[in-house]
C-alpha cells in the first residue's frame, strides 16, 4: 500500500521498535488509514498487569491508537474492560511507516500520561530519554522528539487530546 492511499480493512501487526530491536508486536483491527494517520484498535498487549501508580493496563483494556506519518508521536485511548476512559498514553516516536500488513513505530523513550479528565499531565521517561544517547547520535531526532513531547502537553493542557483524534 502506499503511503497515500487510504485502507480501512482488515487487521495489522503493529511492531514497537526500540533502539534498533523490536519491543513488542501484536495484532489490532484496521479503524481507518487515510494516508497519513493509522488507527487501529487492540486489547492491551503487554503480559498481566502493568501498574504505573497513576494508572494501571490490565487485561481487559482496549487501546484505541492512532498513529501519523507526518508526526513524531502516537495517541492512545485507553479504556478498561467495561468501557470506563482511563485516559491517554502517548508515545514520542518516529513517524510510523506501514508496508503492507504491517505497521512499525520506533519508539523514542518520551512519553505523556493525560487522564480521562485531563486535569493530570505527566510527562515520563525524560531520563531514559537522555540516556537513550539520541541526542549525540541524532541531534535532529531528539529535537524532533522534544518538540513533540512539548506540542502534545500544551495541546492536552489547552483543549485535550481528542481534538486530535
Amino acid at each position: 500500500m502506499s503511503v497515500n492511499s487510504a485502507d480501512t480493512s482488515g487487521e495489522l501487526e503493529v511492531v514497537l521498535v526500540k533502539a534498533g530491536r523490536t519491543k513488542i508486536r501484536y495484532p489490532a483491527v484496521l479503524l481507518a488509514d487515510d494516508g497519513t494517520r493509522v488507527s487501529v484498535r487492540a486489547p492491551w498487549a503487554g503480559e498481566g498487569v502493568r501498574d504505573f501508580g497513576f494508572v494501571r493496563f490490565e487485561p481487559g483494556d482496549v487501546f484505541t491508537e492512532h498513529y501519523w506519518r507526518d508526526r513524531w508521536y502516537a495517541v492512545k485511548e485507553v479504556r478498561a474492560e467495561d468501557g470506563t476512559l482511563k485516559g491517554w498514553y502517548c508515545d514520542i516516536t518516529r513517524p510510523a511507516v506501514r508496508s503492507g500488513a504491517e505497521l512499525v513505530v520506533e519508539d523514542l523513550d518520551l512519553d505523556l500520561w493525560v487522564s480521562a479528565d485531563g486535569k493530570t499531565v505527566l510527562r515520563l521517561d525524560e531520563d531514559e530519554f537522555a540516556a537513550s544517547g539520541l541526542a549525540e547520535r541524532d541531534p535532529q531526532a531528539a529535537g524532533a522528539a522534544r518538540s513533540a513531547l512539548d506540542e502534545l502537553a500544551a495541546l492536552a493542557r489547552a483543549e485535550g487530546l481528542t481534538a486530535l483524534v
